[in-house]
């Protein structure tokens, strides 16, 4: 069976801004509590991770995490971190609500051209 597929990222000037990679990095930062541990978890180099961060916080004009209180290399995401990954997962969701209907819109249409019955 054919399948609807996506994937959502933003850009702006042809340049991600934020997409799924990064959503993983913040999510595994709030995980580890360290770049350094979120690179660990996601299989990537540190300097893989902090450039991808970094890329993204200087195109979106603020930091999307912060060093934390508790310790020299820990960090926590900024509050607009936070809110850029809550708002990216209900992009995602709707991205994925509108897959499905695509799926079933997809799904009625190649069935009736070819002449199925119901």
């Amino acid at each position: 069976m054919a399948e609807v597929q996506f994937k959502l990222w933003i850009e702006e000037n042809d340049r991600v801004l934020f997409g799924g990679g990064r959503l993983e990095l913040l999510k595994a930062v709030m995980n580890q509590g360290s770049l350094a541990g979120a690179a660990r978890e996601l299989n990537m180099s540190y300097r893989a991770a902090w450039g991808r961060l970094r890329a993204s916080e200087k195109r979106l004009g603020f930091p999307l995490v912060e060093r934390s209180d508790t310790g020299r290399r820990e960090v926590q995401l900024t509050p607009e971190g936070l809110k850029m990954l809550q708002q990216f997962e209900v992009f995602e969701n709707q991205a994925q609500a509108f897959a499905e209907q695509a799926q079933n819109n997809w799904t009625k249409l190649v069935s009736e051209l070819r002449g199925e019955k119901k």
